[in-house]
């Protein structure tokens, strides 16, 4: 993805599947676009907001959606003397998964990535900003294992993984990664604070989403279908019927 002897840089990913691994640690933070990414099996969509953390060694795949842009830092590289910093990469990097940062913490990302810009010789600068995202990172993937403790998901972080991507197929496993949790550990919180399992979850979502667009007239029938993220118009049309007691065309027809 990027030359080995760098340690952050601002890149851009081709629209051509890559798979590759390597002998240091990476974070990978999207700041503009779509790219896609596969790591220990889980694929998922990367956009603003969200992340990733690859371990060393560990292969993973990726590829560009149109236009991106992608913050990436290898790590460790000029740290081996710091044991504080080697500490923190470690605990960082306990596992490979994604991650998702708070509005707050993109714009601070933003800020960084903008002086790191205006000054690309600045090495001090630069390794300010790699400290600070660390601690940044630190303090985001620490918020899983408190909630894990209470026995809370933050649920807006879900949601808005499923909104940027109804209109795909949606895993638990993607969206237990997103959180920095194991699938099983997210399946049972999320079923004891929502009542319901993922995917019907998922499933209420799509459907919601589709009511509104059928309320709309704008698209068929078959597009909704397409847009909300089902097999074909014929499987939408059961799951709305089953939700809703009526096919989705007469339920246009009546609004």
């Amino acid at each position: 993805m990027m030359q080995e002897d760098k340690q952050l840089a601002v890149v851009s990913l081709s629209q051509t599947v890559s798979y590759h691994r390597h002998n240091y640690h990476q974070v990978v933070i999207s700041l503009s676009g779509q790219s896609e990414f596969d790591i220990d099996g889980v694929t998922n969509l990367i956009y603003p907001g969200l992340g990733c953390l690859v371990m060393a060694n560990c292969e993973h795949a990726f590829v560009g959606i149109g236009d991106n842009e992608l913050l990436v830092i290898n790590l460790p590289l000029v740290f081996n003397d710091n044991n504080e910093i080697k500490q923190r990469i470690s605990q960082l990097f306990s596992r490979s998964g994604y991650f998702y940062l708070d509005n707050q913490s993109q714009q601070l990302i933003q800020l960084l990535i903008t002086e790191m810009k205006a000054n690309p010789t600045d090495e001090l600068l630069q390794q300010a900003c790699i400290m600070t995202l660390l601690c940044v990172l630190q303090r985001h993937l620490q918020i899983p294992y408190r909630e894990r403790q209470s026995q809370r998901l933050n649920i807006d972080v879900v949601d808005n993984y499923i909104q940027h991507n109804i209109n795909h197929k949606i895993t638990v496993a993607q969206l237990a990664a997103i959180v920095f949790l194991a699938e099983s550990q997210f399946y049972a919180l999320f079923k004891t604070q929502t009542g319901n399992t993922p995917q019907r979850y998922i499933l209420q979502k799509r459907l919601q989403l589709a009511k509104q667009l059928l309320s709309e007239r704008k698209l068929t029938v078959a597009h909704i279908a397409q847009a909300c993220g089902f097999a074909g118009q014929s499987s939408f049309s059961q799951a709305f019927r089953r939700l809703y007691g009526i096919p989705p065309a007469r339920y246009q027809r009546q609004l």
